[in-house]
């Protein structure tokens, strides 16, 4: 499995240790913000689950992040190819930090380790991001990356139900 160190971060298989604050992180409805609701801590240990059997598979996936100088879990970033059923096709960088973290640019690190892998290691032409029509500060990080977006490319999210948060952008960066 592929660990990725960054400056200040660790992207690595998940562990036992992350489920606790990867289900707090989860259950923060201001983190959740721009999905349809919080998780309970049975989905959240799901997705861990299902994050670590897809790294164990590929090598690459929705990594745990860790800050390096403390230990702590702080998210999860890296990539994902796009859902089947989107109105495009390619591989997804994302990210969803704790509250606490915000702020501190690691995002944007972890982001920026996760294109570097993208265009590096797996030799991907093209990495996509996605976000609600709303979320400024995920966008913000995505334009921080190099990343563009053509209104054009804006769609409603056929995984979300009807709402406000069914609007969303994608941003693209192509490799040089």
């Amino acid at each position: 499995m592929t660990e990725i160190r960054t400056e200040r971060l660790l992207l690595h298989s998940w562990r036992d240790s992350d489920l606790a604050p990867w289900a707090a992180l989860n259950a923060d409805p201001v983190v959740r913000e721009y999905f349809p609701g919080v998780l309970t801590r049975e989905q959240s240990d799901a997705s861990a689950a299902r994050f670590q059997a897809d790294l164990d598979r590929r090598g690459w996936g929705w990594w745990a992040v860790e800050v390096r100088d403390t230990g702590a879990f702080v998210g999860f970033a890296g990539l994902d190819p796009v859902e089947p059923g989107m109105p495009f096709t390619g591989v997804e960088a994302g990210w969803r930090l704790a509250r606490t973290a915000w702020g501190h640019g690691y995002a944007t690190e972890a982001g920026r380790a996760a294109v570097d892998h993208a265009f590096g290691e797996l030799g991907l032409a093209e990495v996509l991001a996605v976000t609600a029509a709303g979320n400024l500060r995920s966008q913000a990080v995505m334009r921080r990356l190099g990343m563009t977006r053509d209104p054009a490319d804006d769609f409603d999210d056929p995984t979300v139900p009807s709402g406000p948060l069914r609007r969303s952008v994608l941003f693209r960066l192509r490799a040089e």
